[in-house]
């Protein structure tokens, strides 16, 4: 009898705790990774889930880890910014799993060399390694994925500039690529997109089609949203640490204004 107690005590432990903790999968390609500087990272109160060794560590930066294909920040990432904001607006602790791979592609027609890709063909396929994770995270938590952080695009507005991608093409396939996070992760689960900004002296073009995809899929599909448009203006603000890279000025904007919005679109979901 009292280990029956003991068991009901640590499951409602263990539940209490999950209800204080949200699973957040932060995907894309290099600004996903985070290039920016960790000594301008802000310290939070949140955790981030390794693959290897199946464990829980304090989420700071360089979050990440080289892992199931994935990298690790260099140095500084947007995360720790947005898991503060969050926990500042909900009391509640982020739980995120880094899945993101610099100059990965959205399209196979995008994909470069062995830079990976997030459709299903192409040499490096990145999907099903974000899967594998994010269902792991999962189970260590007891939590179920909230929502899907993705920063990615600019792989594929090079290639839509060399006439090597479509609009249509990229559009139908980002769409596919949410509809099959979803058929893994959870039929609902939000879908925020920081939209994808610009490479410095080069076309606009491919970049500003990329942009309007992302804005068209989030106005066709449910749960999903473009949660930062200011991308487009970080030259202007010198937020670029180079010619496609984010400082980490500008990360730590994206991740806390990320996270209102996230909290925003989490409190109008029925």
């Amino acid at each position: 009898m009292r280990w029956m107690i003991l068991l009901i005590c640590l499951l409602t432990l263990q539940h209490t705790m999950a209800q204080h903790k949200t699973l957040f999968l932060a995907a894309g390609q290099s600004n996903a990774v985070g290039m920016g500087d960790s000594t301008a990272s802000v310290q939070c109160t949140a955790l981030e889930y390794r693959y290897s060794g199946d464990a829980l560590v304090p989420l700071k930066d360089p979050v990440g880890y080289n892992e199931l294909q994935f990298q690790k920040a260099n140095s500084g990432s947007a995360w720790p910014a947005f898991a503060k904001a969050y926990h500042e607006l909900t009391g509640n602790e982020a739980v995120i799993v880094p899945a993101a791979r610099g100059g990965s592609s959205c399209h196979y027609k995008a994909e470069l060399s062995n830079y990976g890709t997030w459709d299903n063909r192409g040499r490096l396929p990145l999907f099903d390694s974000a899967v594998i994770k994010a269902r792991a995270a999962a189970r260590k938590t007891g939590l179920p994925v909230a929502g899907i952080l993705w920063s990615q695009g600019e792989r594929d507005a090079n290639a839509v500039n060399a006439q090597q991608l479509s609009a249509a093409e990229y559009e139908q396939q980002l769409t596919l690529l949410i509809g099959q996070f979803r058929a893994a992760l959870g039929n609902e689960v939000n879908f925020y997109i920081i939209q994808t900004g610009y490479y410095l002296n080069h076309p606009a073009q491919g970049f500003d089609v990329i942009r309007k995809a992302q804005e068209n899929v989030a106005g066709k599909m449910k749960h999903v949203f473009v949660v930062y448009r200011e991308t487009g203006s970080f030259e202007k603000k010198a937020w670029m640490k180079d010619e496609i890279h984010y400082n980490q000025t500008a990360l730590n904007d994206i991740g806390a204004a990320v996270a209102k919005q996230v909290v925003l679109k989490e409190k109008k979901k029925p």
